[in-house]
C-alpha cells in the first residue's frame, strides 16, 4: 500500500491541481527583469543625463510628467513594483501565518494598502498640475506663466 504525502508546509488549499502559483512565480521573474530595465532607465535619464543630481526639483518632475512617455514610464514602475512586492509579501505570508483566519487578514490589509497606493499614485501621475488656475500667484512656481 502507497500514501502520498504532501510537501511540507504546503497550505491544504494549494494541494490541489492549480496553476496559480506557477503565473504567481512566472510573473516574478518577467516582471523582475522589467523592473530591471525601468528602473535603471529612470535612474540614468534622472541622475547622469543632464545635470545630473542637482537638476533635481519641482520643475524637472512637472517638465517630466508634461510628457506621455514618462508618465506611462513612472505608471508601469509604480505598478509593477507594487504587483511583484505585493506577491513577494503574499508568498511570505502563505509560508509563515500559520492560522488561516490570521493569513486572511494579513492578505486583506496587503491587498488595501496596494490597492490604494496604486490609485493613489496613479491618480497623482495623470492629473499632476505645476500650474493649477486658481492658486495665488506667490505659490506657483517660478515657469508658471503669472495670470
Amino acid at each position: 500500500m502507497t500514501t502520498t504525502i504532501p510537501a511540507p508546509r504546503t497550505p491544504r488549499r494549494l494541494r490541489g491541481r492549480t496553476n496559480t502559483e506557477l503565473y504567481a512565480w512566472m510573473f516574478m521573474r518577467a516582471s523582475g527583469v522589467l523592473l530591471v530595465i525601468l528602473i535603471f532607465t529612470h535612474l540614468f535619464v534622472n541622475l547622469v543625463t543632464g545635470d545630473g543630481i542637482n537638476a533635481l526639483d519641482f520643475g524637472f518632475v512637472a517638465g517630466k510628467w508634461a510628457n506621455p512617455v514618462w508618465q506611462v514610464w513612472d505608471l508601469m514602475m509604480l505598478w509593477l513594483a507594487m504587483l511583484h512586492g505585493t506577491n513577494g509579501m503574499r508568498t511570505v505570508i502563505n509560508d509563515y501565518a500559520e492560522r488561516d483566519q490570521l493569513r486572511l487578514w494579513l492578505k486583506v490589509g496587503l491587498y488595501t494598502a496596494t490597492t490604494i497606493t496604486i490609485v493613489l499614485g496613479t491618480l497623482v501621475i495623470f492629473t499632476f498640475d505645476p500650474c493649477p488656475p486658481d492658486a495665488a500667484a506667490d505659490l506657483l512656481p517660478s515657469f508658471c506663466p503669472v495670470p
